[in-house]
């Protein structure tokens, strides 16, 4: 609880005995659906070129990069994410097929402060509207706080209606606006920012997990209840 200091000050609760988070490793995360994989640029690549190649230009309006228009750009790509060591970045790989269908990263990792970003979301159109999307920011959500993380990030483009909306969806409370934050591709950026905490994590955690029971799909992949009814 808050406290009044020798000054007549309020301070902040006292973090005892912290000592920093744990390093996030490059190691794979495996869900009922999908598994995260180190991302590997010659392995992963073309998967992830014909996975990317269902959808049109319009998927890539708010990130930073432009769908890749072969293999070898793919590859190039992906190396820049892979070479990165501020990063840890997966490919999405789906059970069902074993093909990788989208990317993730660790990104602005302070585990001194505890704080880590959920960045890189690159979902192609054999993930959005699955679970897998759903599972695979709940392996990372898992990840992160097991390794002593005291919140976990999400910041998209204030325009870019729909990742607010999934990051909300998944729990995710929404924390502000940081104004002009980037230019990119030559236009004005502003970020939401979005976070879960280490004290909400329990609770977000039991409800994605009620969502992600078999028993919660139908024979077609459908699900029965909606992710906001186990928070009711």
């Amino acid at each position: 609880m808050p406290e009044i200091n020798q000054y007549g000050q309020t301070v902040n609760d006292l973090v005892l005995d912290w000592k920093g988070a744990r390093v996030l490793t490059r190691t794979p995360l495996v869900g009922q659906y999908c598994r995260l994989e180190p991302l590997d640029a010659e392995r992963h690549a073309a998967d992830l070129f014909d996975a990317y190649a269902l959808g049109d230009d319009s998927d890539w309006t708010w990130l930073a990069s432009t769908r890749p228009e072969s293999v070898e750009a793919t590859v190039h790509w992906l190396l820049g994410k892979v070479m990165d060591d501020a990063l840890v970045p997966y490919a999405v790989i789906d059970l069902r097929t074993e093909c990788a269908v989208g990317i993730v990263s660790y990104m602005a990792i302070e585990r001194l402060m505890g704080s880590v970003e959920i960045g890189h979301v690159t979902w192609s159109r054999k993930m959005k509207n699955t679970w897998l999307g759903t599972e695979t920011v709940w392996l990372l959500l898992k990840n992160g706080f097991a390794h002593d993380y005291r919140r976990l990030e999400w910041k998209c483009d204030s325009m870019n209606i729909a990742s607010r909306n999934a990051a909300e969806r998944l729990g995710f409370v929404w924390e502000g606006r940081l104004r002009q934050k980037l230019v990119r591709k030559g236009r004005n950026r502003d970020s939401d920012m979005l976070s879960i905490i280490d004290e909400e994590w329990p609770e977000r955690d039991a409800e994605l997990r009620a969502w992600l029971a078999a028993e919660n799909f139908d024979g077609n992949g459908r699900q029965l209840k909606k992710l906001e009814a186990f928070r009711e």
